[in-house]
């Protein structure tokens, strides 16, 4: 896609598109009006197999792309390991390695330049001594309480909790000071630690950011798109037939928009990527015994679900179809990339085969031969029966043995 200048307002226009919440704008205003690119940073903490819920984020990463930003990943390997160990250690490095190639294959999937986008290891900075200092600085101002209120959403809440969940809102707060960035991306449900890094970072001699927030997509199976629940998510890497079965389990009530992951899918994947990649949003629904339906707004294919006219038997084939040809390229470079494949043995690697079943001595029945017993009521059964009963030699040597008296 040739890259085009566009004016502040069409740029502000991009930024903002389909996000729930922003806060302080007048910053990103203020970086734009003077002709700078704004510096935007999302954090991914490097843990389970990234699903296609990270297109919604990586849709917006790709339009701020296009609106001239100059974006950093941030592969937060040291948060991953924090958040109650969701990865091992041993496996961190590996995972973020492989997100780097999902994201690049994913943002090139739609067509964005990525010159400016850039990629920055969590450990490569947050071990050095003078983060360290920082974060102990950040932790005489900040109360656990506050702490623990600003990750309540984000990490995993266990009881009896480890220190590690209240360290890791502070990171991600003093990120933005290390990245130098003038604003953050991320999910509403990281509003609370965005609010805390608004209130706290000034109070250390560091300046306030903006925060960009991206609504909570529901999964397919109506909750939270979940890396735990195979069936709520589709593996960027999952087959044509795997992503057919599993949207075809997926939920999709007729004419209830509300809280229905097809066409939130639609709303925040579908419609963004085909402006991205078409330059003009469009989404197209055969139909079988009536004329195709041809949508270029949310809005419409809401008001034509609620109505019934959109059925669900329509769209979910649509939305599949749609889904794999989105897929395909991120697919077809995974198959050429042998660092790719090799990368993703090392971050995923295959669960043991489970232990051999020992084998159980088999009861071989009451028919099977077996070595002739007598019974102590003198009888004899089974295969040597004569030979028991009369001995090898017809019985003559055992009569020889016997003595008995003639009385």
């Amino acid at each position: 896609m040739a890259e085009e200048k566009i004016s502040v307002e069409e740029q502000l226009a991009l930024i903002k598109e389909n996000l729930q919440e922003t806060l302080n704008q007048d910053i990103i205003e203020e970086v734009l009006k003077k002709g700078e690119p704004l510096k935007i940073y999302w954090g991914t903490a490097t843990t389970g197999r990234p699903h296609c819920g990270y297109f919604v984020p990586g849709l917006k990463l790709a339009q701020f792309l296009q609106a001239g930003c100059h974006v950093k990943v941030l592969l937060a390997d040291i948060h991953g390991f924090l958040d109650n160990l969701k990865a091992p250690i041993e496996l961190v490095k590996y995972r973020a390695e492989y997100y780097r190639f999902v994201i690049t294959a994913l943002l090139k999937a739609v067509q964005v330049p990525i010159d400016r986008l850039e990629f920055v290891l969590g450990s490569s900075y947050q071990l050095t001594p003078e983060y360290t200092m920082d974060l102990f600085r950040l932790s005489s101002v900040v109360t656990e309480h506050d702490a623990k209120k600003a990750g309540a959403e984000v990490v995993k809440q266990v009881e009896n909790a480890t220190l590690s969940g209240l360290i890791y809102p502070l990171m991600q707060a003093l990120d933005e000071e290390y990245l130098k960035v003038d604003a953050q991306f991320g999910g509403v449900d990281q509003r609370k630690i965005f609010a805390l890094a608004k209130e706290v970072l000034p109070r250390v001699g560091f300046k306030e950011r903006a925060h960009l927030m991206n609504p909570m997509v529901p999964g397919l199976q109506g909750g939270k798109m979940s890396a735990s629940d195979p069936d709520s998510k589709i593996d960027l890497l999952d087959t044509p037939d795997v992503v057919r079965r599993k949207l075809k389990k997926a939920v999709c009530t007729p004419k209830e928009v509300e809280g229905n992951g097809v066409l939130s899918f639609t709303e925040y994947v579908l419609l963004p990527a085909s402006t991205l990649q078409y330059g003009t949003p469009k989404f197209i629904v055969p139909r079988r015994d009536a004329e195709t339906l041809v949508y270029t707004t949310i809005d419409e294919m809401n008001r034509d679900y609620a109505a019934d006219i959109l059925k669900p038997q329509d769209l979910k084939p649509a939305v599949t179809e749609a889904l794999i040809s989105l897929l395909e390229p991120i697919q077809a470079e995974f198959n050429v990339s042998p660092e790719w494949k090799d990368v993703e043995l090392k971050a995923y690697p295959p669960p043991p085969a489970p232990p051999k079943k020992e084998k159980k001595k088999k009861d071989k029945g009451t028919f099977y031969p077996r070595k002739a017993e007598a019974k102590a009521d003198g009888h004899v059964k089974d295969a040597d029966k004569g030979k028991v009963s009369a001995g090898q030699d017809g019985g003559t040597e055992a009569i020889q043995k016997l003595q008995i008296s003639d009385k």
